[in-house]
């Protein structure tokens, strides 16, 4: 389900102190944190990118123009500016911050202390969960929009190798990299609804399938 973010650093002609990082002054641990308009800024830029997803997640975007998107939340085109520079940076910035949010809510599901056959199934599921909501426009779009389609690639590189992982932990002795290609495979026709329009199983279901089918291949190891 990827980490794009980093951040810059910067020299000049001024005195430094090598320190250790035990050594952070309370200056140190602040300054980078947003305070007053800035703060204020970063909720409202959130909340929007939060309505985006639901709105993207719904009817898709390619068709959306800044306009449209402006309308549809109630705002001024400028500020959904305040997003991005441009209507294409817009869209990548929404697309990641989904996956972003997907990624840590699936991984809160995980119960470190159950068994690890139960966390492959119950990751597989938080998976089907949080895809839910998403129609078939918006997984096209995905598809046929580039910047985009790489973070929904870079999101499924991820969880394939937590599957892996996590197939490891349950049962050393499995094909761990058999299985998380398989699992990758599956997934990926899942989003594109090819399993549903195969099978007739709706995503949470073939999901769940999948979990079954490897718990099943790792019992059988």
């Amino acid at each position: 389900m990827s980490t794009l973010d980093g951040a810059p650093t910067t020299t000049g002609d001024r005195t430094t102190v090598d320190r250790t990082p035990g050594d952070r002054t309370a200056l140190d641990r602040t300054a980078g944190a947003p305070t007053g308009r800035a703060a204020r800024a970063l909720r409202r830029r959130e909340l929007l990118v939060g309505r985006l997803i639901d709105v993207f997640l719904e009817r898709g975007f390619a068709g959306l123009s800044v306009a449209e998107m402006a309308a549809v939340l109630r705002c001024s085109k400028s500020t959904l500016y305040s997003i991005a520079a441009s209507r294409e940076q817009i869209i990548v910035a929404v697309v990641r911050a989904f996956f972003r949010r997907a990624t840590e809510r699936v991984e809160a599901v995980l119960d470190a202390n159950a068994d690890p056959r139960d966390r492959v199934g119950a990751y597989l599921r938080a998976i089907s969960a949080e895809l839910a909501p998403a129609t078939p426009a918006f997984f096209a779009d995905l598809d046929a929009f580039p910047p985009a389609r790489e973070i929904y690639k870079q999101n499924t590189g991820y969880a394939v190798r937590r599957v892996q992982g996590l197939v490891r932990e349950a049962s050393p002795g499995a094909d761990a990299a058999f299985v998380g290609a398989v699992a990758g495979q599956v997934m990926e026709s899942i989003h594109r609804g090819e399993i549903k329009a195969q099978t007739g199983l709706d995503d949470s279901a073939a999901y769940a399938a999948l979990a079954e089918l490897i718990v099943a291949r790792m019992s059988a190891g």
